[in-house]
């Protein structure tokens, strides 16, 4: 299995990650495979979730939180810190969230290749 290719030359793929997922809007979600499509790596997006595990304490901070499957669920949420909850830190965006789902997916999804 070969690496994915890095959109920009001697950048570090996570930090790449990191910048795609801070220019999602508040009140918008995005999904693990959006994101590693937009960097030129389609078929990294569990790597894609793998870094945004590891996301908790970057500076600047990095809002995973926003980062969803791609049916819209809630998949990296059990990662969350417990005083930072995932769904509660969507709901407070204005996202709605029902059953560890984000209701209305298509109407909030922000799409990074056509958005940056």
């Amino acid at each position: 299995m070969t690496e994915p290719k890095s959109t920009k030359p001697n950048r570090d793929f996570p930090e790449e990650v990191f910048d795609v997922v801070r220019a999602i809007p508040p009140g918008r979600v995005t999904s693990y495979g959006a994101v590693a499509k937009c960097l030129g790596a389609a078929r990294a997006s569990r790597r894609v979730g793998w870094i945004l595990n590891k996301s908790f304490g970057v500076t600047p901070p990095v809002p995973a939180h926003r980062v969803v499957n791609r049916q819209g669920m809630l998949t990296g949420a059990i990662h969350f810190p417990a005083d930072r909850p995932m769904d509660v830190m969507l709901e407070a965006e204005g996202v709605v969230v029902k059953d560890g789902c984000v209701v209305d997916f298509e109407a909030v999804f922000w799409d990074p290749l056509s958005e940056l």
